[in-house]
């Protein structure tokens, strides 16, 4: 499976681990949600995936992505993107500059980066936006634009940290269907945290329970 997660677990310092140890596939182009309640470490999870786990927290298990294992790798070389509750722009950047920073390593030259820019732009709803500041930008604007800038990086997994839940309930939905449309389009593993069951019902892949199952394939 593309991202594969073996017998994980993770422990506080001086603290009982987080949840049971946690088995589950996840194939390409399945949106896989994790439900739970607060504090039971649904965050933490996806931060452990995506080699971001706070200083003295343990990590058992392991994690593959493609065929790679993952543990102990940095998170730049873990290829792995990741989307907030709040998007992740860079304040002091253009929008077009917060995408260019998230472009793929592989694409070179000024003329192919801003080409790769302007087609992200246009498919995000954002065409002729570039050069406007990220605070210019509506909630929903915002949230389309964190999502390109991760998915310009070619990661081959995507993990979703609430990424709807302070978006007005009018805005919702259709953001929610362009982010799941766009990662299913791309073929991509994805991991989805939410409290809102309308959301994992719009992902349509499995619905992990954080804390009361050890072990889930998909």
């Amino acid at each position: 499976m593309p991202l594969a997660i073996d017998s994980l677990a993770i422990q506080a310092p001086g603290d009982a681990p987080l949840f049971a140890p946690v088995t589950l596939s996840v194939d390409a182009g399945t949106v896989t949600t994790v439900m739970g309640p607060s504090g039971v470490g649904k965050t933490t999870l996806l931060h452990a995936i995506a080699g971001h786990l706070p200083a003295g927290f343990e990590l058992t298990g392991h994690i593959t992505l493609n065929g790679r294992p993952l543990n102990g790798l940095p998170a730049e070389q873990r290829r792995i993107g990741m989307m907030f509750q709040e998007a992740g722009l860079f304040p002091h950047l253009s929008v077009g500059d917060n995408l260019a920073f998230g472009l793929h390593a592989t694409v070179r030259g000024r003329r192919a980066r801003s080409q790769a820019v302007d087609r992200a732009l246009a498919a995000a709803g954002l065409e002729g936006m570039g050069e406007r500041d990220p605070a210019t930008l509506s909630g929903g604007q915002r949230a389309r634009a964190a999502l390109m800038q991760s998915l310009l990086a070619e990661p081959e997994a995507i993990l979703l940290d609430e990424p709807f839940s302070r978006l007005d309930q009018a805005l919702r939905t259709g953001i929610r269907t362009f982010v799941l449309d766009h990662i299913r389009a791309r073929s991509i593993p994805a991991l989805l945290v939410t409290h809102d069951p309308a959301d994992a019902e719009a992902a349509g892949g499995p619905v992990i329970p954080l804390g009361e199952v050890a072990a889930v394939n998909t």
